[in-house]
């Protein structure tokens, strides 16, 4: 598809360099509403697919992938295959988050599972309250549903 398929019918100004300029020099339009193909999977959307198709991938506490993961395991590898770091451990990646509200959750956050105050298990939120993880030995990684409401959100930034 090129710049100008993605344009609506209507020419859309730049600056003072037109639609038809800034395709002919190989350039894109950027129109409020409307996402170029590359930029429109957000690098949580990239993690969320790469955890998703880790799908079946056996347990093993402390792996980090690429065959075995445990659960902050699959976030590290999921996001850094998507192009950010992440700390190795659920507590840690929590901290390095952006928290956010449960009415405000994207699929591609991070769901931090908790106790009290003490972070035990994260996933990546995959929408409609179901979260691709990697529960714990003798399981593999999956979508489930949340099964509590002690859970705490954080976007990755």
């Amino acid at each position: 598809m090129t710049a100008l398929n993605r344009v609506p019918s209507l020419m859309v100004r730049a600056g003072t360099a037109s639609a038809l300029t800034i395709a002919a020099v190989g350039g894109s339009i950027v129109v409020p509403g409307l996402s170029p193909d590359a930029a429109a999977a957000t690098t949580a959307t990239k993690a969320l697919k790469i955890a998703a198709s880790k799908k079946g991938s056996p347990y093993r506490y402390g792996a980090t992938g690429p065959r075995r993961f445990d659960c902050s395991g699959l976030t590290l590898y999921a996001f850094k295959k998507a192009g950010k770091k992440l700390p190795r451990t659920a507590a840690q990646q929590y901290n390095k988050t952006h928290h956010i509200s449960a009415s405000h959750r994207k699929a591609g956050d991070l769901v931090f599972f908790h106790s009290g105050s003490s972070v035990y298990h994260v996933g990546i939120y995959a929408g409609k309250g179901k979260i691709w993880h990697a529960p714990k030995t003798g399981d593999v990684v999956r979508l489930q549903k949340i099964w509590t409401k002690s859970v705490w959100y954080g976007r990755v930034s």
